[in-house]
């Protein structure tokens, strides 16, 4: 029996109504509607003419949504074969010419990811949650990433995570600015 495929839709801005593949593996795990709405109506107005960097990229729903609302550029990086594939399909499909998709591990690819920015970028980082095997570090690593980026690079740097998590008010220079919980995930906010 074949694999049903999952699509979510892209829900404001130039390319609203246009559909988006989400993989159906067990190693990602897709934004909820809910949050991405709060998310994005929260930076709707910042986000025109910069850089979205989406550094689990999955099914590059986040990134995506944000060229859809005036970013100018979304880079993603995503491990997964599979995510990987459904990723620059989505690209092709959505935005091509704005989009830049690197096949890397995260923590591995990030440092080079950011000497290509020049310029303010909203962050957004949605590990895998840490009750995945191999995975009880996963913030602590995420926080040594948010670590690397100067402040001139930042407009905001936003971790979504289990709400169970006790989130520091503080990673490297950036303070937190608010949380905000939906179900068992929650969205941090860091300037």
């Amino acid at each position: 029996m074949k694999n049903k495929e999952i699509y979510t839709t892209i829900t404001a801005g130039i390319h609203k109504g246009k559909k988006i593949k989400i993989p159906a593996i067990g190693t990602t795990r897709s934004t909820k509607s809910i949050l991405k709405g709060s998310f994005f109506d929260s930076i709707q107005f910042e986000i025109r003419d910069h850089i979205f960097v989406e550094v689990f990229g999955g099914s590059g729903s986040m990134g995506l949504e944000a060229l859809s609302l005036g970013a100018k550029k979304a880079y993603f990086i995503e491990k997964n074969a599979t995510a990987f594939e459904i990723l620059r399909f989505n690209c092709a499909q959505i935005d091509k010419n704005n989009t830049i998709c690197k096949r890397a591990d995260s923590f591995e690819y990030f440092e080079t990811l950011l000497s290509r920015i020049d310029s303010k970028s909203f962050f957004y980082f949605d590990p895998p949650f840490s009750i995945r095997d191999g995975m009880d570090d996963v913030y602590e690593k995420v926080y040594q990433l948010i670590g690397m980026i100067p402040t001139s690079k930042v407009a905001l740097i936003t971790i979504e995570h289990m709400c169970t998590l006790k989130i520091p008010k503080n990673v490297a220079p950036f303070m937190l600015q608010k949380s905000k919980k939906f179900g068992k995930s929650s969205l941090s906010y860091y300037r």
